[in-house]
Formats: C-alpha cells, structure tokens, sequence
C-alpha cells in the first residue's frame, strides 16, 4: 500500500477516535433546568453526551416551550426513574386569556378571539373550581400513542382521535398575578396532567377562551428548581465540577422508608435471596441499606414476613 494511503487511512481513524466518545458508568441523578426550544429527548440527549455516560432517561416529559426542572437519571438510577415520573409535580403557569388555538399554547394557530371581562376575583374564584379530583381530556397535541402513533402526529395531519377523559389531582392553584387578560398561577397537581388543559378549560369556564404562553416546572419528587443546573453552565465546566453536581441514585425514592440491614441479610439480599429482619416493617417498597449505610436497591415485605428484592443496584 503507497505511503499517502497510509497516511489517509490513518487520519480517518484518528478523527474517528476524537469523535467517538468512550461511554462511562455515570450512577445518579442529575437536575437540569430545560432550556426554551428543546424537547426533552433532546436535553437527555445532550446531558449523556456531557458526562459520557453509558445510560441515562429523563423523568416525565416537558414540552418544547416549557422550561425548568426535569431530573435526568444516570446509570443505575434509571432503575427508580418511574418513581420520580409517577410524583407529584408543581408548575408555574401563564396564562393568556381572550384567544384559544388549535394546540392550546403559543405554538399553535389562532382558532378564536373573544372580548375579556374578567377581573381577578373571578380568575381566581374559578380556578378554586378545579382543585380536587377532576377529569381532564388529553389533547390532541400530545405524546400519547394511539395505534403505534403519536396524537400530534394525527393532529398535524388534520385527523380527530377519540379520546378517553382521565382522572387527574389538582393539589393547589396559585394565582401568583393577574393583569387584564394575562395570569400567572402555581399548580401542583398529580403525574399526567396537562397544564395546557388546564388552561383552557379555565378559559372555557370564564366564557372567554384562554391558552398557555408559559409553563416552568419548579418541583417534583423533592426535587426543587434551585437545585438544577442549565445546559450553557454544564458546558462551561470541567467533568469533575460536572459530576459533583450529581445526586446520589436512591435521592429519587426519598420518599419510601428505609430499612439497614445487618452484614448477613444484606449479603443474602444481594444474592436474590429474602431475608428476615426482626421489628415491625412497613408495608409497600422499602428502601435498603446495609451497615455501612450503603444503598443496596428496593425491597418489599412478603406476606411470610420477610423482605425480598425487588430491584438491586451494582455498586462498583
């Protein structure tokens, strides 16, 4: 082989190399602040290019013109990532009153325009009438799939899907502002719903239409916005500033009770095996340490007493 296709072959694999990140095992979670613009996917995407890491998911979903707290689960914290999906969530709303559209947000066409005589002691007094239990209509702009598909991708194509009402918690609404037809307002309310809803049928309630042009998420799972980092911030920093940012895996699940078992339970535990521990042990999923106050994964407490493994975790 002549020497220059030497040469060339060897700076394709060099720029191959340069390229070509060497993926790493990345264990926590990571709070990041969503920028404006990106899909969710999109800001997963660039975190586990940031930190080279093996295996990452992101933990419910915002979209494109929502910002704020979306917590990315790294290595063996992708384990727990739907217990952080399935809390509660809290939100930060504006709402522009007066104007509906075919997506319910800014992104979407202009369907009607209607005169607003509201003020804000009915705007408020009509968003108490939606904290409780409530049922909720998914929007045709959405994630969810129908038949394989999803409904944005029917949407766009101008067809109507039949959808089922689904039952969803309005913990509290805020209203943090009201200016002739713009409010803000803090929601915190249960996984799934859909705060464009939401702002619509506050609209429709007020006989005046409404859609959302702001949403930010602010909490979830213990999770707080201050907590979380931005994309520009990331960039700026070394890997090891990076990684000191990331929570330990078993932050996401906090909430459930802890139980530290002794040397010889835990060993048995992490060989598939379930153990007695002596005392009175809470029911549902159990949080599992061992003496050295080391996170082993997620148990459960068998009808027979003891406590089996549920979902285990590698510790290097």
């Amino acid at each position: 082989m002549r020497p220059h296709a030497l040469q060339t072959i060897s700076r394709k694999i060099l720029n191959t190399l340069q390229f070509k990140r060497t993926k790493r095992n990345v264990n926590g979670v990571l709070l990041l602040d969503k920028p404006l613009g990106f899909s969710s996917n999109q800001a997963l995407q660039k975190v586990k290019w940031l930190f080279s890491a093996a295996k990452a998911g992101h933990t419910g979903t915002l979209d494109p013109l929502a910002t704020g707290l979306l917590p990315i689960c790294l290595g063996e914290a992708t384990k727990f990532a739907q217990y952080v999906t399935d809390a509660d969530k809290t939100y930060v709303a504006t709402i522009k009153l007066g104007i509906t559209t075919n997506t319910g947000d800014a992104e979407g066409e202009v369907l009607v325009n209607s005169p607003v005589n509201v003020n804000q002691a009915q705007f408020a007094q009509t968003c108490q009438q939606f904290i409780g239990k409530i049922s909720q209509m998914p929007p045709m702009y959405s994630a969810l799939k129908h038949e394989g598909k999803a409904l944005y991708e029917y949407a766009r194509a101008g067809v109507e899907i039949e959808r089922k009402t689904r039952l969803i918690t309005i913990q509290n609404i805020v209203l943090n502002s009201f200016e002739v037809d713009i409010a803000q307002i803090t929601v915190t309310c249960s996984k799934g719903t859909y705060i464009r809803t939401l702002a619509e049928d506050i609209g429709a309630k007020l006989s005046c239409g409404a859609h959302l042009i702001g949403l930010r998420r602010t909490e979830t799972a213990g999770y707080l916005l201050p907590q979380a980092v931005t994309i520009e911030q990331l960039e700026a920093m070394p890997i090891e500033a990076r990684e000191a940012l990331i929570l330990p895996v078993d932050s996401a699940i906090e909430s459930l009770p802890k139980i530290v078992l002794n040397i010889d339970a835990a060993y048995y535990l992490m060989q598939g095996q379930a153990v007695w521990l002596a005392g009175k042990v809470a029911n549902g999923d159990l949080r599992l340490y061992d003496e050295n106050n080391q996170f082993l994964g997620l148990g459960f407490l068998q009808s027979d007493g003891k406590i089996a493994p549920k979902r285990l975790i590698k510790n290097n």
